[in-house]
């Protein structure tokens, strides 16, 4: 290993400052000269910073450069923003897709409602905290300018729970917490089950007891429910959702609520519309102020959820929902006749089958909320192929600071 200096260029997809040796170097921005020591596969570790680039700013957290959460907070937030957006414009220029690129909508910190803390035993005491940067080790988390506030108060007897969880020394708990409306709900997972097939009924009593003090709404091993007091409940349009047990959940209520105004936009003047990978409801719920709506998932939990919201929540159109398999069997051509727009919001992998469905199909507007760029880029190459014009794609920053960013697009015929 060697040290030189060089002058980091670009910041490239992972958050990394690049040379033009085309070296990786972290926590550095473009334009700074920099003192590196070079490893293997092009990464470097970062010496010193010779010259500061005037973009730099303060980290807000302590935690930063150690915490493996966030890459980017010693970046002002119109350089970063820029960036981020370009990383969508790139994925969709090398597909070939050309469109309108709207600016970017950003979740602010603290408001980030759901986060995975891993627990570790360290000299009898347990520790919550997330991975450190490209390592399986962890840090200690004491505080967190992304979060709410709420979760990170949590900690300290969040931690209470956790130290019942290591009854099997293979343990690795990761603890799953989301803030509800109705308060927070836990899901662990990592816990090895021991002879007797799970945690203790000491273990289970002492969880019950700190979640019984501390107002939890529900705890559940693996979807099992280990201790509930009310159902965590969330808001999606005029309905109260309860939320099933490992459920999914956008991670920032100020993201999914820009993801839903665009796609209330995008459905102006339907009247039937279909909402597939539609979750909990999220978008079936506001979209259901203008048409009518067929929602569709392949989740049973998510689905039952959404079906038992229904009757609660005043003056909607029509909704049906189904559960069904989307990737091994997608809605066909004849299925998808009927709909005015189809919105379909798929996982990392996308929604190729699907797409190609739509491709050949008589709908005239598609929605595409995607949290993989470069998936969406091949679905949407599927569709621009059979004739949809790609009229506008609208970045989303729902993962502050992270490398990570999200989209909305309208297609029309």
């Amino acid at each position: 290993m060697g040290e030189q200096v060089s002058t980091i260029t670009r910041v490239g997809f992972q958050g990394d400052g690049i040379t033009p040796e085309g070296l990786f170097v972290p926590l550095t921005l473009p334009d700074e000269q920099v003192r590196i020591a070079v490893g293997k596969d092009n990464q470097a570790r970062l010496l010193e910073v010779l010259s500061l680039s005037p973009e730099r700013t303060e980290p807000p957290c302590k935690h930063f450069s150690v915490c493996g959460g966030c890459a980017l907070q010693h970046w002002e937030m119109t350089p970063y923003s820029a960036w981020k957006r370009d990383m969508v414009i790139s994925v969709l220029e090398k597909a070939g897709l050309e469109t309108e690129f709207g600016p970017i909508l950003t979740t602010p910190p603290e408001t980030r409602r759901r986060v995975g803390l891993h627990a570790k035993k360290i000299k009898g005491r347990t520790e919550l905290g997330f991975k450190m940067r490209r390592s399986w080790e962890q840090v200690r988390i004491e505080e967190c300018p992304v979060a709410d506030p709420a979760l990170i108060r949590a900690i300290p007897y969040l931690s209470e729970i956790a130290s019942v969880l290591f009854e099997h020394p293979k343990s690795a708990p990761i603890l799953q917490v989301t803030l509800s409306q109705t308060g927070l709900d836990i899901d662990i997972r990592g816990v090895e089950r021991n002879k007797s097939g799970g945690l203790s009924a000491d273990a289970r009593m002492q969880i019950a007891m700190i979640a019984g003090e501390h107002d939890i709404a529900r705890i559940t091993l693996s979807e099992e429910i280990l201790y509930q007091s009310r159902l965590p409940s969330v808001r999606f349009g005029r309905a109260l959702v309860d939320l099933p047990p490992a459920s999914f959940l956008q991670a920032s209520a100020k993201s999914e609520a820009d993801m839903v105004g665009l796609v209330k936009e995008a459905i102006a003047g339907c009247k039937n519309v279909a909402d597939l990978f539609c979750g909990a409801g999220a978008f079936t719920f506001p979209m259901a102020e203008i048409a009518s709506v067929y929602a569709v998932d392949g989740a049973g939990g998510a689905v039952s959820a959404l079906k038992a919201a229904i009757g609660r929540a005043p003056g909607l159109k029509p909704i049906r929902a189904e559960t069904r398999d989307l990737f091994r069997r997608p809605l066909v051509r004849e299925e998808l006749s009927v709909f005015d727009a189809v919105v379909f919001d798929p996982p990392r992998a996308g929604a190729e089958a699907q797409a190609r469905e739509l491709a050949q199909s008589k709908v005239s507007k598609v929605i595409g909320v995607s949290c993989n760029p470069q998936t969406f880029a091949r679905d949407a190459q599927i569709l621009t192929q059979s004739g949809f014009k790609l009229d506008k794609v609208t970045p989303i920053d729902q993962f502050l600071w992270s490398t990570h960013v999200e989209l909305v697009a309208v297609f029309s015929r």
